[in-house]
């Protein structure tokens, strides 16, 4: 996906794909020649993200730390406490074995978590989210230095939470990641400018809601089988559809899911899904995954993703994103149900559906929040919403599609599966499958049907009529047919003349025109690509004129366009069109359009010389071409086509839709849609990876035709003629159905040449390294093989191939157009099993008819490259040419007679003809014969006697026996020479190969390993030609003056010149001479130079002033690369005429224009001048071609090629050893120019060393390594160098540098060597374990041998300038002048020739220089040194021999790690030189190690502040106050915070401190740092050291007592570039901070002391910056010995102590005005609470009052009104009333206990008389009981007034009657919560009363009985404190005392451990302890003496 661009043109190769297309006519279509898809293969990944700091975080006094997520994977950063702007450079990796599409949908998070520890999880402050793909789609795969911007998740309405600035780089296998140079910092710090956001992205994002509808889905894969569906109809009774789905949706990290729809295959569920996230998004892809509910675990049915860059354009004109509403479509696994897919993969979305699952109906629409607006919610969870239903034609009206095909050709059918009966089938979304059977829908089939019936009788006019009623039925597969052997691989089907046809109805929606314009575009795209290939192949094969071709396709291109614009405005008012469809439609317009007109200006602007430049614009049109190709809304889904074996299905193939849809305009028409398409089928899933993937399991030729019922009429146009039709007889009246089958009646007899010559570069198959190839050409049903050739890789068959009696069924004439395609397979034989598979082509025969020529300008046909493919990847070419003669009526007599090559006889294989082979020439190839090099283990053996074997076209040559590799690999015999007859034309040069064979005992020979050189122009003499004579005339002047001011005037003074007269070339040089001084500057010129102190100079100051130099120069380079294409785009838009660069100078070579350059250069004026040297970004050899500008690594592969994506790099793994040699090969003449001295045994290798074994001492300077891969947990290493060189290996273990990424070395190691023995230096860096083995982080490996040896002297850089003494000494043992007379002597140059003046003449070219030099006294004298280096310098100038010469360097050099390949574990800097012992020994090596941090002391005074915001209010006296006191830290030391004492009660905001704060520190000049060693944590093995940036941070503080502190303001300052302070504290503004750039800058390391005022700022709740203060400071900065002599005391003490600031007295105001304090907190700031309280007061008196005398009072009353009532008033009535009420009790007494009595009393009777005939007695008692009940019945019913139903218990008495029963109901029943309530209110009241009562007067007593107690503990404590007082400062007052005498040495050391463990390890949990201490004394006082306080302060009151 992301992978995409077009190739570049200089890795196309020879071989063509376009030898498949070229005359394709209009009845087939081309074959995809890939196979294998690369999607779901897993990928190596490596995402680092470097967390540099954190600024503007928002909160007050945070401790924060970074969390680093990558899907699952967490990483943290240190925590670094209260600072807002913490700086942390930590590196994280992370390493990921994904495919490509899921790793790059993976969420890079990185939040900001504040104070995370083991107990909390801490407070999130804010997070920033992309997705890995968006990183890797950036150049260079990633950001670099960028600033992330924090918003918190919780809450969209809060704006920026704080910025990170971070790298992040994700880098697959393979890649490599260029470093950005660094832009300075104050670029850096322009946050806004810098933010980590794709290009195009606006730097303020807004948050958006995404509403993702989702209605309904349809065509759900029936996921029960019959057994299931049995088994669940048992238990459950009924049969539902088994599944239960919902759909889930993930974006941006967030998981949303619908609801479940239970048992339904057609689940509506009209919800939508809402994410609220940033817009624009940082995640492109939506993933959208329908899932069956489950108990167990869901599964996945089908994934969708919606790339959100597809559906949106950013652009001016363009749209936010929108979808639908519309069908899309999923594809998955097969839809048969099985309980264990084995495809389950697909269904998540994991590599290429094979099969239909479903489609649903979505939308999606994007919402820009508005964060004011009040009613939006804050939060970003996921939200789930009901939608209203949709209408059915808002997706369109539903069509019938009509789907026909037909299979012409079955072949090529895998042996696996030949012998059971095969058949095909069709399906196109879930119609045409025989599990789902064929369904048509309910809704849509009959829908509109009358108003269609006559225009579809109107469009029929063929024989046959579209039935009406829908009863055609649809056949989708072909009768099952059992193949027929072709060869040992392959079967075919035999379909002969009859060929099977499927046809299948569909419903879908009418969304034609979507993929009409789809087509359109595609077919735009293809043309040009197809064109762009041609002109890449008219480059490469060298023929004329590619820029016609180019200015043609650019013609072709924008016809294209323009024709694109006239159709794709058709059917606008088609129903079921989207908002998306109207914006797309406007967006392809447009960019169609401006595509179109700049192509049209381009063609003009097409020459010979910038064709490769307008290759690559026309492949960026490509690209977009095919983005605007791809439609998001699907409608018609894809069609599959199935292969079936005995039920059971093999493989498939995929057609999309679009490319079979049939429309009128051939421009809208599908690419295959009526033509015969080569389909080979392959197997599905990820069986379909790697090798079995690539061999074809069917080959068919097939033609397919989709299109609406109603167009029908031309479906068969597209077929091959002369056929009849099959159809299935339906009864007579019946309108008849599409064919079943077509049968052909024409048929023509062919002869097919197959003319196969040679192929090259093949895949190594055997575990040698070579292969046995042979070939197997496939025609039709026929195959045949070529001869297999024994261990090759590039085989000359030289065969002609004849198929005879070819049948093909056809029209000739279509035939002669259009032949079918020819496949050719390449197998490596093997002895023991079957041939293993090595790549395939395609090709098109030239085909000849019976009535036509055999002769020009087709025939004889021409050899042609062909590609050979390997799945993906390509496996070598193939020379080859293909003709398909007709037989005519004659027979074969009329065919052209085969005339092969006399010479030779070869059997019954026939050699290729005469006019088709190539036309040979007789070549001398010379080989040189060097050595071998590094050869492995052969079968566990080790090669002893090795020996080369060189073979070209069947000749070769063979190099001397080596006696003892061990001893001396190198050749005795140095060249030899054969001659051989090849091709005059080169590009059909053989391959060369290198074989290297061991020669064992016994005269046996084992293979070693073996390279085929593939291109042998690069070794073509050429001979000295015309070039020669431009250097015989001419004689240049180099003038290298040494000005160190340029006049820049002089620089464009440059003179004509006439050929043969003197040229003179200035070469302006800056640099200055060997003393180092500055000329002095002219009055008026702005800048001020400083002197160059040479004294303080070293190597550093070199190496650091060139990084600056190296990244002027890549920041300049990049200015114009970027200005470059914008011209040319400029050029493009106007249509103008790009002009040619103008020719140089004559004379002047290009190389002194650049030199040019840097005099005007605005940087070079503001920098002192340095001797530099050249930092190369990358390694050495990259820079020279690999040193083989003489001798060339040949490497020797052995074993089989691996079968990756990537092939180059498992090919390192192949490697056994190096071949070190040379080619050299010309055509034989007899006029080869001789030179006198001409060596006749080294042929055309004159001049070249000897090989013989040299002595080496190689000298390696390691400098420093960067972005290390991390090898402990801890996120860090431990790094150290190792080095190994033959049998030599230094470890430097013991100086492993501790937890560092980027460590700096600083070392040179010697190690002696001897070529060619120990040739290959290993430099790795190696993690250093305290347990275990030490991990292996990275190693880089170099050729010494070629650089030894190498033209361009790489044994020690040339420096710059000459020097004999100081930073820029010269090292190599050999002076400048030695150095060119060797060089002129082995060149045989005429000179040097020295001349006065300055003067030095070589060949023809004169050089100027100084000639005097200063020794270290600063004598002057004279010397040639610098004239000699300053030719060497510009050596590439010289004619003839001239090269460039290694400069004085620096190499970046990757680290690779042998189980990653190709995944750079980090970087390396470094140098090597190289000595020949037999020489003058060099000198001592240069001293590289690291600068020692230097020790300053930065003294800060706060003298006052001023203008502090007030932050409380006074409790006394109401008035704004603040207690303020400043805190300052150095970034990085906070632990060693300083604060001032408080000024309390600062009423203006103005505060008195002269308080000093003290910092030692250590600082790198060089790097501007501050360097700090301590210990990570307690359990450190040692100190961890950290550069980080000189920063002061000072703060403003309010001090509370018992509350924490208040923050009010800070201000940070960067020692090195920091605003200059005010004079006054009115001067000072807060434009000081927010604008910096525009104030004067100063530098305490320049200034070393400075006052002023600065301004301290706080953010707001807007956000914005506030000032908040301002202070008054005075910086001092000393070295520390300057510190030493002067020592000063911190805060105000001695020495040199400050006097106490004169503070006004109102800190204690209120004690001295006590009434007015008290007025002032009762009247004025205490008012409403004081009038509330007493208010209060008098209501609870007065309840109290209440309470106390109501009940007498009630009773009082209540009493005297009852007696007045019963006594005086009612007092006759009151005796009548309780007379009568007695004699009723009475009375009921009676009635009520009468009848028991009674009964009682019979009974009693009846007992006594004990009669048992007394029946009468019983019968009485029986009659008094019955009445008594009925009178006892009645009297009640009577009292209470009503009358009883039948059966009422008769309690149901008046309450009155029984009042305890009435109250015990209310009080237990009715109110049983509220009596309970009250007893508990009233019991409290009572406690509370009690409690108050008592309570005073019991802790009187209590506390008088602990008052000793509490004053022992305080005694103790305080004790406690003077003791720590006395130890805290006893050692130092004695130190300092008594000097250190030995006698009193004893008494120091307990002091000093005291001291150490107090004030230094444990400071700060001392001063917590004393602090804690005091406190709890202060407590213990306060509670003491509090109640003793009230009680007297009450008896006062």
């Amino acid at each position: 996906m992301f992978m995409g661009g077009g190739p570049d043109p200089d890795t196309i190769s020879l071989a063509s794909v376009t030898a498949v297309t070229t005359n394709v006519s209009n009845k087939r279509s081309k074959p995809d020649i890939k196979m294998e898809p690369s999607s779901g293969r897993p990928v190596d990944y490596q995402v680092s993200v470097t967390v540099i700091e954190a600024r503007q975080l928002i909160g007050l006094n945070m401790d924060p730390m970074v969390c680093v997520e990558i899907g699952e994977d967490k990483k943290y950063t240190s925590m670094k406490e209260s600072t807002n702007c913490p700086y942390y450079n930590e590196y994280f990796v992370f390493d990921f074995h994904v495919p490509p599409d899921v790793m790059f949908d993976k969420i890079l998070k990185l939040s900001v978590i504040h104070s995370k520890n083991l107990l909390r999880s801490g407070t999130l402050v804010g997070t920033f989210k992309l997705d890995v793909g968006t990183i890797y789609s950036q150049p260079e795969h990633q950001f670099y230095h960028k600033w992330a911007l924090l918003s918190d998740p919780e809450d969209i309405t809060a704006g920026c939470k704080g910025y990170i600035k971070c790298d992040v780089a994700v880098v697959a296998k393979g890649d490599t990641i260029k470093t950005p140079h660094k832009a300075n910092e104050s670029d850096e710090d322009d946050i806004e400018g810098n933010l980590l956001l794709p290009e195009g992205v606006p730097a303020e994002r807004q948050w958006a809601r995404y509403y993702l509808k989702i209605y309904r889905a349809e065509g759900l894969p029936r996921m029960n089988t019959s057994i299931m569906a049995n088994v669940k109809k048992a238990f459950i009774g009924e049969n539902k559809d088994l599944v239960d789905p919902y759909v889930q949706v993930l974006f941006a990290g967030q998981k949303g899911k619908t609801s479940v729809q239970k048992s339904c295959y057609e689940p509506i569920w009209n919800e939508q899904v809402v994410f609220t996230e940033m817009f624009p998004p940082l995640c492109r892809r939506m993933k959208i995954q329908i899932r069956d509910s489950d108990k167990v675990n869901d599964v996945a049915i089908g994934t969708h993703f919606l790339d959100l860059r597809k559906i949106s354009n950013d652009g001016d004109k363009g749209f936010l994103p929108t979808l639908g509403p519309a069908w899309v479509n999923m594809y998955g696994s097969t839809r048969t149900y099985t309980l264990m897919d084995e495809y389950q993969e697909l269904n998540e979305g994991l590599g290429e559906g094979v099969s239909f699952r479903a489609r649903l109906l979505i939308s999606l629409g994007v919402e820009i929040l508005d964060p004011s607006s009040p009613e939006i919610t804050s939060s970003t969870e996921v939200q789930l919403e009901g939608v209203p239903n949709i209408s059915e034609t808002a997706t369109g009206k539903v069509e019938e599609f009509f789907l026909f095909g037909s299979f012409l050709e079955a072949t090529m059918v895998d042996r696996k599966i030949g012998d059971k009966p095969i058949n095909f089938e069709v399906t196109i979304g879930y119609y045409g499958n025989e599990i789902d059977g064929i369904i048509k829908p309910k809704t849509k089939g009959k829908k509109g049907d009358g108003d269609e019936e006559e225009t579809e009788l109107i469009h029929n006019d063929s024989d046959e009529e579209v039935d009406d009623d829908g009863d055609l039925a649809s056949v989708a597969t072909t009768p099952p047919m059992k193949p027929v052997i072709t060869d040992r691989n392959y079967f075919h089907l035999p379909y002969f003349e009859r060929k099977p046809c499927i046809y299948i109805k569909s419903w879908w929606q009418d969304q034609r025109r979507r993929l009409y314009n789809a087509n359109i575009i595609d077919n735009i795209a293809d043309k040009l690509e197809d064109g762009l290939n041609d002109v890449q192949e008219i480059i490469k094969t060298e023929k004329a004129y590619p820029e016609r071709r180019l200015r043609g396709v650019l013609e072709e291109l924008s016809q294209g366009c323009s024709q694109f614009l006239s159709l794709a405005n058709q059917d606008q008012n088609q129903s079921g069109r989207t908002k998306l469809d109207r914006e797309r439609l406007k967006l392809c317009m447009a960019e169609v359009e401006s595509i179109g007109q700049q192509a049209k200006a381009m063609r003009s602007q097409v020459k010979k010389s910038t064709v490769r430049d307008k290759i690559k614009l026309a492949q960026n049109f490509l690209t977009r071409l095919r983005f605007l190709a791809d439609e998001p809304q699907h409608s018609v889904p894809d069609v599959y086509i199935w292969m079936i074996s005995n039920g059971k299905r093999i493989a498939y193939a995929r057609v999309p839709s679009k490319d079979i849809l049939y429309s009128s305009i051939d421009e809208e028409r599908g690419k295959d849609c009526g033509k015969v398409k080569t389909i080979f089928l392959r197997i599905p899933g990820k069986k379909g990876f790697g090798p079995a993937g690539w061999t074809v399991q069917s080959k068919i030729e097939i033609y397919l035709w989709l299109g609406l019922n109603k167009q029908r009429k031309d479906y068969l146009s597209g077929l091959p003629n002369g056929f009849e039709e099959n159809k299935l007889s339906r009864g007579p009246g019946l309108p008849c159905s599409p064919p079943i089958s077509l049968t052909y009646m024409m048929k023509q007899i062919f002869q097919l040449r197959v003319h196969m010559y040679q192929a090259r570069s093949l895949f190594a198959a055997d575990s040698t390294g070579l292969s046995d190839p042979f070939a197997r050409v496939f025609f039709s049903t026929q195959s045949q093989v070529t001869e297999v050739l024994a261990e090759t890789l590039c085989p000359t068959w030289d065969q002609l191939l004849v198929f005879e009696n070819v049948e093909l069924f056809g029209e000739a004439s279509e035939l002669r157009d259009d032949p079918p395609i020819i496949v050719l397979e390449i197998y490596d034989q093997d002895t023991v099993g079957k041939a293993d598979f090595m790549g395939r082509t395609f090709a098109k025969p030239i085909v000849k008819m019976a009535d036509e020529h055999y002769g020009p300008p087709r025939f004889p046909p021409q050899l042609e490259y062909y590609q050979i493919y390997r799945g993906n990847c390509t496996a070598g070419e193939m020379l080859a040419a293909f003709e398909l003669l007709q037989i005519g009526p004659n027979g074969k007599a009329d065919l052209p007679p085969i005339d092969g090559p006399t010479d030779m006889d070869r059997g019954p294989i026939l050699p290729v003809p005469l006019g088709i082979r190539p036309v040979l020439s007789k070549y001398r190839i010379e080989v040189l014969f060097w050595g071998l090099r590094d050869l492995k283990r052969v079968n566990l053996a080790q090669v002893d006697r090795p020996r080369v074997d060189i073979e070209c076209a069947g000749k070769g040559v063979q190099s001397a026996l080596i006696p003892n590799y061990r001893k001396n690999p190198n050749f005795s015999a140095l060249v030899k020479w054969f001659e051989v007859d090849l091709p005059e034309n080169e590009l059909l040069h053989p391959p060369l190969n290198i074989r290297v064979v061991d020669c064992r005992a016994f005269g046996r020979y084992t293979l070693v390993g073996s390279n085929a050189v593939t291109s042998l122009r690069k070794f073509i003499y050429r001979g000295a030609d015309k070039q020669a004579n431009n250097y015989s005339t001419t004689e240049e002047i180099v003038v290298v003056s040494l000005e160190t001011e340029p006049s820049f005037k002089k620089m464009e003074t440059v003179v004509k010149l006439d050929c043969g007269s003197d040229a003179v070339v200035k070469v302006e040089d800056d640099d200055k001479d060997g003393k180092g001084k500055k000329k002095k500057r002219k009055k008026g010129d702005e800048m001020e130079e400083e002197e160059l102190d040479e004294s303080m100079l070293d190597w550093w100051s070199k190496y650091f002033a060139s990084i600056e130099t190296l990244t002027e120069a890549l920041k300049a380079q990049e200015a114009a690369l970027s200005d470059s294409e914008d011209k040319e785009e400029m050029d493009i838009a106007d249509g103008g005429d790009i002009k040619p660069d103008e020719s140089p100078v004559k004379g002047s070579k290009k190389g002194k224009g650049k030199k040019k350059r840097p005099a005007v250069d605005p940087f070079e004026r503001k920098k002192p001048k340095l001797d530099e040297l050249k930092v190369y970004p990358k390694e050495l050899e990259a820079e020279f071609d690999n040193f083989e500008d003489w001798l060339h690594s040949f490497n020797l592969f052995r074993g089989k090629g691996g079968d990756d994506d990537d092939q180059n790099v498992t090919d390192e793994d192949r490697i056994v050893g190096k071949f070190k040699g040379s080619l050299c090969m010309y055509k034989v003449s007899d006029d080869m120019p001789r030179d006198m001295s001409f060596d006749s045994n080294m042929g055309m290798f004159q001049n070249i060393p000897h090989n013989d074994p040299i002595n080496i001492l190689v000298r390696i300077y390691v400098i420093r390594a960067t972005d290390l891969h991390p090898a402990d947990i801890n996120g860090k290493a431990d790094p150290y160098i190792a080095i190994r060189l033959g049998k030599t290996e230094i470890k430097d273990k013991e100086n492993y540098i501790s937890k560092q990424l980027n460590p700096l070395f600083g070392k040179s190691f010697d190690v002696e060597a001897t070529f060619p023995m120990d040739s290959t230096l290993t430099v790795s860096i190696y993690d250093w374990d305290l347990v275990g083995t030490d991990d292996l982080i990275g190693e880089t490996k170099l050729d010494l041998e070629n650089r030894f040896y190498s033209k361009h002297r790489a044994t020690c850089g040339v420096t710059r300038n000459y020097a004999i003494h100081g930073y820029n000494v010269w090292r190599d043992p050999m002076k400048p002048t030695q150095i060119l007379a060797k060089l002129c002597k082995d060149g045989k140059l005429d000179g040097p020739h020295y001349g006065p003046g300055g003067r030095v003449k070589v060949e023809n070219r004169v050089f100027m220089a100084p000639t005097e030099i200063e020794d270290e006294n600063g004598l002057k004298k004279q010397t040639d040194e610098h004239l000699a280096l300053t030719v060497l310098n510009h050596w590439e100038e010289i004619p003839r021999v001239g090269c460039k010469l290694i400069p004085e360097h620096v190499e970046t050099r990757p680290l690779l790690h042998p189980d990653k390949p190709g995944i750079e574990q980090g970087r390396i800097e470094m140098w090597v030189d190289m000595f020949p012992k037999d020489m003058t020994a060099p000198g001592p090596a240069l001293d590289i190690s690291p600068r020692k941090p230097k020790k300053f002391e930065l003294r800060v005074i706060v003298w006052n502040t001023d203008e502090v915001v007030l932050e409380d209010d006074d409790i006394f006296t109401g008035e704004k106050s603040s207690d303020i006191f400043v805190r300052g830290w150095l970034k990085g030391q906070q632990e060693d915070k300083q604060d001032t004492d408080v000024h309390y009660h600062s009423i203006t905001g103005e505060g008195n401190f002269n308080w000093r704060f003290v910092y030692p520190f250590d600082y790198l000049m060089a790097e501007e740092k501050i360097v700090i060693s301590k210990k990570e944590s307690m359990f450190a093995w040692d100190e961890t050291e950290y550069k980080i940036p000189a920063r002061l941070n000072l703060q403003v503080w309010d001090a509370d007592h018992f509350s924490a502190d208040d923050f009010l303001g800070a201000i940070e300052l960067d020692l090195n570039r920091f605003p200059r302070g005010a004079k006054t504290p009115k001067q000072c503004t807060i434009e000081m901070v927010t604008n910096e750039t525009e104030m004067p800058m100063v530098s305490i390391f320049k200034q070393k002391r400075i006052k002023g005022w600065w301004p301290f700022v706080a953010r707001n709740e807007e956000d914005e910056f506030e000032l908040t203060g301002k202070v008054e400071a005075e910086l001092h900065l000393l070295t520390g010995e300057e510190a030493e002599k002067s020592p000063v005391g911190e805060g105000r003490n001695e020495p040199e102590p400050l006097e106490k600031p004169n503070r006004p007295d109102t800190s204690l105001l209120w004690f001295l005005t006590p009434f007015k304090a008290i007025k002032h907190l009762i009247c004025t700031q205490y008012k409403w609470l004081a009038i509330k309280i007493v208010t209060a007061l008098l209501l609870l008196a007065m309840l109290a009052l209440f309470l106390y005398s109501m009940p007498g009072y009630m009773v009082k009353k209540m009493m005297g009104a009852a007696k007045h009532l019963i006594c005086d008033q009612y007092r006759w009535l009151t005796i009548k009333i309780v007379t009568a009420l007695l004699l009723l009790a009475i009375v009921a007494l009676f009635l009520y206990n009468m009848p028991g009595y009674m009964v009682k009393k019979i009974i009693e009777e009846a007992c006594r008389d004990r009669q048992p005939n007394n029946v009468q007695s019983l019968q009485h008692l029986r009659a008094i009981l019955s009445t008594c009940s009925a009178l006892r019945l009645q009297f009640l019913d009577y009292l209470c007034g009503f009358c009883h139903g039948p059966g009422r218990p008769d309690i149901a008495l008046l309450w009155f009657l029984i009042p305890f029963k009435a109250a015990k109901h209310l009080m237990c029943d009715q109110y049983r919560w509220l009596t309970i309530k009250i007893v508990t209110a009233l019991l409290l009241l009572a406690i509370v009363g009690l409690f108050v009562y008592n309570m005073p007067g019991y802790m009187v007593k209590k506390m008088m009985g602990y008052r000793w107690l509490t004053i022992k503990i305080l005694t103790v404590l305080l004790l406690l404190a003077i003791v720590a007082l006395f130890l805290y400062n006893m050692p130092g007052y004695m130190v300092k005392k008594i000097r250190p005498d030995i006698a009193l040495l004893w008494f120091l050391i307990p002091f000093k451990a005291a001291k150490h463990l107090m004030c230094d390890q444990y400071r700060w949990l001392t001063i917590k302890i004393v602090t804690a201490l005091l406190l709890l004394a202060i407590v213990a006082l306060f509670v003491y003496n509090m109640p003793g306080y009230m009680v007297k302060k009450m008896m006062g009151v």
